[in-house]
């Protein structure tokens, strides 16, 4: 009888005689009584090294044997991890988004990009190719869109609604700004809510092989337009907010800073992901024809007051804010939007705090890249910073 190998509980090992239904080539005991048979290496003080059971049938009396660990299944297994979690994209781009999509290509190795001939016939129709459209068959595939106009959107919709259809293992639609998203509800009978209209319109892209297309939207403007999506596209909806977070831990003074909700509304979008700073909200109240932003709670004296909200069109409520947190003795006064949309240029209204007086400026004022176009527009003009969305995109495209 073989003793245990040492350092080990010891195992009793029976000698078991063949029955008459047995042949030397019959396993005699059954899969579940095998497995009941471990001990640990020799050469190992700790038990994570498994040894497995095995029996000699060509020999009288049988006997059961112990073998070590099998390396080459745990580096199968190990690779196959591997392989998993590497999951290839092939990401495609309109042209706003060109800067964006190499930015995201760079976060991953895993991420190749893939182009798109954005051509028109005479009468200005689309006339558009997908390069290279047998080599994406079982691919993992996604497009970075861009709706900053109505102009480029047909264009675009004829892409997204082409690619699913090239037997791809998976669509992932990515449209950082959601355009249509201030227009969710009727006021009054003929209003269009066009929020909904573009929701149907991207609820009916093909399905591909591996199921409903992905949408990923950054920081909707009404939480409830995810309702307007049907079952034919799972919307994924993500924030810009964390990296806000992480550029206000780099100030200076990121123990001195506020955050400020210029209505109840951005309060409701943000607050969640913003608690542990002092909060400070404000309303908008209407005085005649003027809309007065007004301290609803909270007190800005001496904080460094960042504002934030989704979005920025025209800029007129927040300089309202500011002008009143400059009021309320803030000591300094920055923004967040993670959508600068900014029409006919109105980003020119924002000036540069340059010499402590928060009422005449703002210290930073924080976009993402999700408008390209804006992008272009304030490049190294104070006080705006891009925060690039790229890394947060390069994550949800390996979800």
């Amino acid at each position: 009888m073989s003793a245990a190998p040492p350092h080990c509980p010891s195992y009793p090992l029976k000698t078991l005689k063949p029955t008459p239904h047995s042949f030397h080539s019959t396993p005699l005991l059954p899969k579940h009584a095998l497995t009941q048979f471990h001990c640990c290496s020799s050469s190992s003080s700790s038990f994570d090294n498994r040894w497995t059971v095995d029996c000699v049938t060509d020999s009288n009396p049988i006997h059961i044997i112990l073998k070590p660990p099998n390396s080459s299944l745990s580096m199968a297994s190990s690779s196959s991890t591997t392989l998993k979690r590497s999951k290839k994209v092939c990401l495609f781009y309109c042209a706003e988004m060109k800067a964006l999509a190499e930015r995201i290509a760079s976060e991953s190795d895993t991420i190749e990009l893939r182009s798109i001939t954005w051509r028109t016939f005479a009468d200005g129709f689309p006339n558009l190719f997908i390069s290279n459209a047998h080599g994406i068959r079982g691919q993992h595939v996604a497009f970075l869109a861009s709706f900053s106009s109505p102009g480029v959107i047909f264009e675009q919709l004829s892409v997204i609604y082409a690619l699913p259809k090239l037997f791809v293992s998976s669509f992932t639609l990515v449209l950082p700004f959601f355009p249509t998203g201030t227009s969710e509800r009727m006021e009054e009978e003929g209003d269009i809510a066009t929020a909904f209209t573009l929701a149907r319109i991207l609820s009916n892209v093909p399905i591909s092989r591996g199921g409903p297309t992905s949408l990923v939207v950054f920081d909707i403007h009404a939480l409830q337009e995810r309702f307007y999506f049907g079952d034919n596209v799972l919307p994924c909806f993500e924030s810009g907010v964390p990296l806000l977070k992480n550029r206000l831990q780099q100030l200076p003074d990121s123990d001195n800073i506020s955050i400020a909700f210029p209505d109840d509304g951005a309060w409701k979008r943000f607050h969640k992901q913003l608690q542990h700073f002092p909060t400070i909200v404000c309303n908008k109240v209407r005085e005649g024809d003027q809309r007065i932003v007004r301290l609803k709670e909270g007190d800005p004296k001496g904080r460094h007051v960042v504002i934030v909200d989704d979005l920025v069109q025209s800029g007129g409520t927040l300089i309202e804010c500011q002008k009143m947190l400059a009021k309320h003795g803030a000591a300094k006064i920055s923004a967040y939007v993670t959508h600068g949309i900014f029409p006919n240029r109105s980003w020119e209204r924002f000036e540069h705090d340059t010499n402590g007086c928060p009422e005449n400026g703002f210290n930073y004022f924080w976009i993402t890249d999700s408008c390209p176009l804006t992008v272009k527009e304030v490049k190294n003009r104070q006080p705006f910073e891009v925060l690039s969305l790229a890394s947060s995109i390069a994550a949800t495209l390996h979800i």
